[in-house]
């Protein structure tokens, strides 16, 4: 590729991830409906016509932020777990991008308005129930969940009870505590759904291998 391609390439992509933080920030402050595309352009600090050449509308930007989500699923080191302990620590991972990413703040809050008002959209709860229930199908078959635990409630039960518990830790809180009650919701679930002779493997506040890559992608981000 040449030079010029290049960096026209490059400006390209920064003026898009520009357009993105801004319209994360806007959304996450005002939601959906009060939120205009003058308000993201000024956020993003970019013009209308550069907004609209990556963006043809306000809901392509949502769709956007709200896909990013999905971007979370564990890997690295924390692929070699235990399924369950991967659903554990997706909950975790969460709860972290929930406080330190003004993207990810943004496409739950707009998951939550379209799943709440005139027009919902269940596809992205689908979509989370789907993941954590692919990790519970492998968690039972390796016999890490009770043999009549019930996969599909379980994980439609577990994107749910986080749903509310991170928006009762942002009333409360600021969200300053939730990966403790996510840890809650763990420390409670578990016994239920676990074979008591295999309750200590799993860590309901995130295995080691979690901890240590949001501290690295801390260091490196």
């Amino acid at each position: 590729m040449a030079t010029g391609s290049r960096t026209r390439q490059e400006r390209a992509e920064a003026t898009r991830r520009a357009i993105l933080d801004g319209a994360a920030t806007a959304f996450d402050a005002a939601g959906f409906g009060s939120t205009s595309l003058t308000d993201i352009a000024q956020h993003a600090g970019v013009t209308k016509g550069a907004m609209y050449f990556h963006f043809q509308s306000k809901e392509a930007l949502a769709r956007e932020l709200v896909a990013e989500q999905f971007e979370l699923l564990p890997g690295g080191a924390e692929s070699e777990l235990r399924a369950l302990q991967r659903a554990i620590d997706l909950t975790h991972r969460m709860a972290h991008g929930l406080r330190s990413s003004a993207r990810l703040r943004a496409g739950i809050r707009l998951v939550i308005e379209r799943g709440s008002f005139s027009t919902p959209d269940p596809s992205p709860y689908n979509q989370w129930i789907d993941s954590v229930r692919a990790m519970l199908a492998n968690a039972q078959g390796a016999g890490d969940l009770k043999s009549e635990v019930d996969v599909g409630d379980l994980s439609t039960y577990i994107v749910g009870a986080f749903t509310g518990v991170q928006i009762t830790s942002q009333v409360r809180t600021a969200r300053e505590d939730l990966h403790e009650r996510v840890a809650d919701l763990w420390t409670w679930l578990l016994p239920g759904v676990v074979p008591a002779r295999r309750l200590a493997r799993f860590a309901p506040a995130g295995s080691e291998e979690l901890w240590a890559a949001l501290e690295d992608g801390a260091a490196t981000g």
